[in-house]
């Protein structure tokens, strides 16, 4: 089991995958504790990358179609927003 903490912002600490049947703990910034699976944990996550990648005009891949300078970082998300209630 990985236990996660949410921070201030709303947000967990992610910048991986986990394995589909792991379980997952999460306390929240009001003290509440809810477990969710690792599958349901990606789709968030893949949520949120997927809305990176609109806001910062990136295709499917991350990456930018549009030229400018060579500015070689990776084009992922650190932080997932989560709240109450993930399992519903």
């Amino acid at each position: 089991m990985i236990n996660l903490k949410q921070d201030t912002d709303g947000n967990v600490r992610m910048s991986r995958h986990f394995p589909a049947k792991l379980t997952i703990s999460i306390t929240f910034t009001d003290g509440t504790q809810e477990e969710v699976t690792g599958s349901r944990m990606n789709e968030i996550y893949d949520a949120a990358l997927a809305e990176f990648r609109l806001q910062n005009k990136m295709d499917a891949k991350g990456f930018k179609r549009m030229p400018e300078k060579a500015i070689h970082r990776k084009n992922v998300v650190g932080f997932v927003p989560v709240k109450p209630g993930l399992n519903n």
